[in-house]
């Protein structure tokens, strides 16, 4: 957590001791020094993975110094003066499109179906590497089963290129806006990678993004165009270099995507620096193979790109808007994230189209901009929330011993930015809301408790818009689309942002604020408060047509389809490990149990659930205890809640849609169902507090009996910088 700014100075003393011992434990870790397994014999952690609460080792251990009355952790992190709303907030680095990925001069090598194993030469400095060894190019799995599904049938039709790499000067940036739209930014002054013109540059080491560079990264895709999403891992070869934390092996989720595992971004296919990923994103509507079959559903569309609907096959009720793409490597999410590895994905169709002045009866004409036939970007604003601590030289810090809790710091960000403002014209805007944090909830309001109208809950129109003045808690990864007003101001006038979820660690929030108590600064969590200041410019030059329509994607109803299993999934502590597989089990104070079973740490090579190909199933997920909150995130497939607590009465209208995360709420459960169809491969389902999910509240579930080329079950693939093994899963667990 982090000390409050009223501590004496024996405690930052204190605590700035304890971080300067846990970090150089970090090192000798990252080193290779020590292992895990040294912590374990040294008493330094418990056998549920526990950091012990030791004096001079945990800055959490209260003292002779300690407040009872505030929260105790980590030092602030230093300001160097800077004030909040004195820079602007930048727009997302939207990545160039190129036609043609099968062109030697758009991607070369140029993509294959199966994974390329044309071999090179391995740097010395990779773990497990001997002079002379050679390795694959790609780090995709090999072999058909990891072969890209439908890639004969649906060929990607658009390339996008990115690395993952320290951090550096952008002299690229293209907002998708011009600067008067971007609050005044040039973009062709370079973007520093720093949190505030008047905060240190951070270093190669500290930060990682794509590109290695800020702001984050905006994909942007159509439905029926496919994307191949090239990542070429230019991470330090040598483990050792990353700053204090992080480690630099890479496995990219698409969140949400509804395509093949082998693009899912699978915890345990990860790859190497020096290697590149080839991941497909077909971008297609679930049910393509039984519903809307001939693609005759204008509903089910896409933009032309000459005001008109190319229609695909699939269930439009399917139609998703708002995805995001991160780091998902075993045991280091949540580090890999916070260092920068995250980006979004905006996904346009014929009923989300970008254009708000296109009026064919399909278009819901919701806030963007009308110069392009898609995708525009005028008044459609990615905004990605997080918070982030750095330490006394300015550079990002993170305590990787925040097992049990959680890590939540002290800084609030907005597009990895120190809460900056954002100019805006007197018209409405749509904002995509992304909680981009690792442990931390938030909650939204006006600071003057004005309606916002919310459209989307986690990338997906709702059913009918809801009205509101604050949003629910908003759990890690979830996203949602709101709809602001800003006629109702004048020009010169302001409004800001607010949090009002306060935290005092990681498990769950400690308390929600009213309106009143977070603007005046009583909380002592310093992300509580305003993070986004909106300042009302001018009148737009054009006016709005813009709508927020009564009716927009309705349910698809599944009343027909008959439910083939229920399984129960139970969240908590205490768990088991009942592996032992140096690469694929892992202890952790977190685990998940499965129908009745015991409570199992994350074994990426346990199969813990394998419905079968074109059934619907019902899941109900439980929290096991009211010490803590899980969003849990179950890749691949969209679901519906059906009850909370055991009722549909309990089902906000904010959550009548379809989801991808579910936040269960202390002691809570959610009953959802879910279809398993179109594709298949190794999925996964886990807690989305990132801390957890590393630290063993995580498990790997499959769809494998669809047909050639999946055997059933799927062989663990195991990946070394000389190539990929596969092994037989390491156990097979209520399946």
């Amino acid at each position: 957590m982090f000390l409050s700014n009223k501590a004496s100075k024996l405690r930052v003393k204190e605590a700035e001791n304890a971080r300067r011992n846990r970090q150089e434990i970090i090192k000798a870790l990252a080193d290779g020094q020590i292992t895990r397994r040294d912590l374990f014999k040294w008493g330094l952690f418990t056998a549920g993975g526990l950091l012990l609460w030791k004096h001079g080792l945990n800055p959490f251990v209260r003292s002779a110094y300690a407040d009872s009355s505030i929260p105790t952790g980590l030092p602030r992190s230093p300001l160097f003066g800077v004030q909040a709303f004195t820079q602007p907030m930048p727009r997302f680095d939207v990545l160039p499109r190129r036609l043609n990925p099968f062109d030697p001069a758009v991607l070369n090598p140029t993509p294959t179906k199966e994974a390329n194993t044309t071999q090179q030469v391995l740097d010395t400095r990779l773990e497990g590497v001997s002079p002379g060894d050679t390795g694959p190019v790609e780090g995709r799995p090999p072999g058909p089963i990891w072969a890209h599904q439908k890639f004969d049938t649906m060929p990607p039709q658009i390339a996008v290129e990115v690395s993952t790499e320290g951090a550096k000067i952008n002299t690229v940036y293209d907002p998708g806006v011009p600067s008067s739209l971007n609050s005044g930014i040039d973009p062709t002054q370079g973007f520093h990678p720093r949190f505030h013109p008047g905060l240190p540059d951070q270093g190669s080491l500290a930060l990682w993004t794509f590109n290695g560079t800020l702001p984050p990264k905006l994909l942007i895709g159509k439905y029926g165009e496919g994307i191949l999403f090239r990542h070429r891992n230019k991470l330090p070869f040598d483990i050792r270099q990353n700053g204090g934390f992080g480690i630099h092996t890479l496995s990219t989720h698409e969140h949400n995507g509804h395509h093949g595992a082998e693009n899912d971004g699978f915890t345990g296919a990860f790859f190497y620096p020096g290697q590149f990923y080839d991941y497909h994103y077909p971008i297609v509507l679930a049910g393509l193979n039984s519903i809307n079959t001939g693609a005759t559903d204008a509903r089910a569309g896409s933009p032309n790109g000459s005001g008109g609907i190319t229609k695909v096959p699939g269930d439009w009720k399917e139609t998703m808007s708002t995805h995001w793409f991160h780091d998902h490597m075993f045991s280091f999410t949540a580090q890999n994230v916070y260092k920068g590895d995250a980006g979004m994905f905006n996904i346009y169709s014929a009923l989300d189209r970008g254009n708000e002045a296109i009026n064919d009866g399909v278009n819901l004409r919701l806030p963007s901009g009308t110069a392009k036939d898609f995708g525009n970007l005028d008044y459609d604003v990615n905004l990605m929330l997080a918070d982030k601590a750095w330490d006394a030289n300015g550079q990002l810090a993170f305590d990787i011993f925040d097992t049990e809790s959680g890590f939540v710091a002290d800084v609030m960000t907005v597009n990895l930015v120190y809460r900056p403002f954002f100019e805006v014209e007197r018209r409405k805007y749509r904002f995509r809301i992304l909680n981009g944090a690792v442990s931390r909830f938030f909650k939204i309001s006006l600071s003057d408790a004005s309606p916002m109208i919310q459209i989307a809950n986690d990338g997906n129109l709702l059913p009918s818009p809801v009205t509101i003045t604050q949003t629910d808690e908003l759990g890690i990864a979830e996203r949602y689309d709101i709809v602001i007003d800003f006629s109702r101001y004048s020009v010169g006038q302001t409004v800001t942002m607010v949090n009002l979820l306060a935290h005092e660690d990681g498990k769950l929030p400690s308390s929600t604020l009213s309106l009143s108590e977070a603007l005046n600064g009583s909380s002592s969590d310093p992300c509580v408060g305003k993070f986004l200041e909106f300042r009302i410019v001018r009148d737009p030059a054009q006016p709005d047509v813009s709508q927020v329509p009564s009716v927009m994607i309705p349910n698809p109803d599944l009343s027909a389809i008959p439910v083939a299993r229920t399984r129960t999934f139970k969240f908590g502590d205490g768990a088991n490990q009942t592996t032992n597989d140096p690469v694929t089990s892992f202890r952790g104070p977190w685990g998940i149990g499965t129908d009745g079973g015991d409570k199992l740490d994350a074994d990426f090579g346990r199969i813990s659930a394998a419905p079968r190909f074109g059934t619907r199933e019902i899941w109900n997920l439980v929290n096991d205890g009211g010490g803590w909150d899980h969003p849990v995130h179950i890749h691949f497939e969209e679901g519906q809640i059906l009850k909370r607590n055991g009722s549909a009465s309990n089902v906000p209208a904010w959550e009548q849609g379809r989801k991808d995360v579910y936040r269960l709420r202390p002691d809570g459960s959610v009953q959802i169902t879910m279809q398993f169809r179109d594709f298949g491969g190794m999925f996964m389902e886990h807690c989305h507090n990132t801390l957890h999910e590393d630290n063993a509240m995580l498990l790997r579930w499959e769809i494998d009996d669809g047909g050639t080329p999946f055997l059933r079950p799927l062989p663990t693939p195991i990946p070394t910088p000389q190539g990929v093994r596969f092994q037989a899963p390491t156990q097979l667990n209520n399946i």
